[in-house]
Order: C-alpha cells, then structure tokens, then sequence
C-alpha cells in the first residue's frame, strides 16, 4: 500500500486512480469501521471504480498503517483524513465512511464540509458510547491485547456482524480473511483503536452544521449501533436520506455488499446529477 506522513503518523492508502475514460472523475473517500481496514469496502470500490476515483484509508494502529504512541481519538482521525484530502489534492470528495469512519466523517462535514461533496454513513451513531458498552469494549480490548483474538472471538463476531451473516456457511470465507487481517495488527495500536471509540466524545451537537447532501444507511440487525442511531443521525441533518437493510448487523459492506454498493451509486449518482 501506499503511504503518506501526516501530523506524525504514516497513513496507508489505496488509490485506485482516475477511470481511464473518465480523467477528472470525482473521488470516493472511504472510511473503515473499527478491527477492520479499507479492505471492508472491496466489493463497493468493484462496483464504483468504473465511474469513480476510489481511495481508502488505514486509521492508526489498524490495517496497514502502523501504530502510533497517540491519536486514536476522533479529531486527531479526522485531522488525518482532512491531510489526505489535501495532500493527495482530492476535494472536493464524496467521504462514506462506516462505524468509526462514520464518526469521523461527522466530524470532516460539520467541520471541513468545502472538502466534501456528499456523505454516506453507514452503521454509525453521532453518540457515545453508552457506559456499560463502553466497559465491555475495554475490557475485551485488554484481553485482546494480552491474548490476541481468539478468546474473544467469540464475544466480538456478533458485534461485527449480523445474525444471519454468521449464521450462513457462505460467510466463512469473509470472517476467515477478518480474522487473518486482524491477526496481523499490533495488538498494542488495536487496543488504543478500541478504547477511542469506546471513550469518543459525541458529535450530534454538530449535525446541524452539515449542509451537505446526506445518506444514512444502518443493518436492521446492527447490535454495535443500532437503527435508533441512524434515525437520531438523519434527523439531525437537514434532508438526510435513511436507510435501514434487512437481514444486516453492523457491516453491512460485506454482510449486503450487492445492496450497499447499490444504495452509493445511486445515491452517488443524484449528487453529481445536481
């Protein structure tokens, strides 16, 4: 992957490039949900790239960025992405970002919205963490970071996603490429990646200050963040767009890829068209 040194981190990326037919084509921003990388989004950069420049990115500790002594709060993740905007020369980006990259990309449309051209969220809340919550994250953040994943795979699997998924056979194959992409993190910078979402500030003061074209989309089943969050987001933005998905939990990209990649396009498609 390819790299960038921003506000003392080294951030992997992917880029996908222009569309050969299409050389001044918009970019997707695409922002990852905590445990996992920009590999959560593959099957939405496979339906977009013909139309779109698609880039991702690793939050710190996460993927292929490695870890770093501080900054898995929200802002300073926020403050990472807005120098990857601007460094790579991208704005103004469509920015869909899932979970943790929900909770950022709040943050970037409130706060940078000239950078941005739209936002999707998908599987996020503009809240805390509620507190109970918030001690079962910790708890299994230092667990995970002195044993690794398998004692608490059990706990987190129907965290990350929806009943029916885990439930399928087909799914084995995705939830055994999570589980070799997680093994190969720093347990150290997964720890501090789970404990600033768990200790996130909320950010639903803020949705008032987004006057960007908006799409909330939520899994039916999510359990991490539920469809009341999504409900609170879209009505916190002026002409929010919502979304629920059956038969979805809390990633919806891999759990619902055909119909996720289908709510962007056309999504995507009626902001350019405007």
């Amino acid at each position: 992957m390819a790299t960038l040194q921003v506000n003392g981190a080294t951030v992997a990326y992917t880029d996908t490039g222009a569309p050969t037919d299409r050389p001044d084509a918009p970019t997707v921003v695409f922002g990852h949900g905590l445990l996992f990388s920009g590999w959560m989004f593959h099957p939405q950069i496979e339906a977009l790239r013909r139309r779109y420049r698609c880039v991702t990115l690793d939050w710190r500790g996460q993927g292929d960025t490695p870890a770093t002594p501080s900054g898995y709060d929200m802002d300073t993740l926020a403050g990472d992405a807005v120098a990857l905007i601007e460094k790579l020369g991208l704005a103004p980006v469509h920015f869909v970002g899932l979970s943790m990259g929900g909770f950022v990309g709040q943050r970037l449309a409130a706060r940078r919205g000239e950078l941005l051209r739209s936002l999707s969220l998908l599987d996020t809340s503009a809240d805390e963490e509620d507190p109970a919550e918030a001690r079962r994250y910790r708890l299994l953040a230092s667990v995970y970071r002195l044993v690794g994943i398998t004692p608490v795979r059990r706990k987190v699997l129907p965290l990350m996603f929806g009943a029916a998924f885990l439930s399928s056979p087909a799914s084995e194959p995705v939830i055994a490429e999570w589980t070799r992409r997680l093994r190969r993190c720093d347990r150290a910078g997964i720890r501090k990646a789970v404990l600033g979402v768990a200790d996130r500030a909320p950010v639903r003061e803020e949705l008032r200050h987004i006057a960007l074209p908006t799409l909330v989309v939520v899994g039916a089943a999510d359990i991490a963040t539920p469809p009341a969050r999504a409900e609170r987001i879209a009505a916190g933005i002026d002409g929010a767009r919502l979304e629920v998905v059956p038969d979805a939990g809390h990633t919806s990209t891999l759990e619902r890829p055909v119909i996720i990649s289908s709510l962007l396009e056309d999504f995507l498609a009626s902001v350019d068209e405007r």
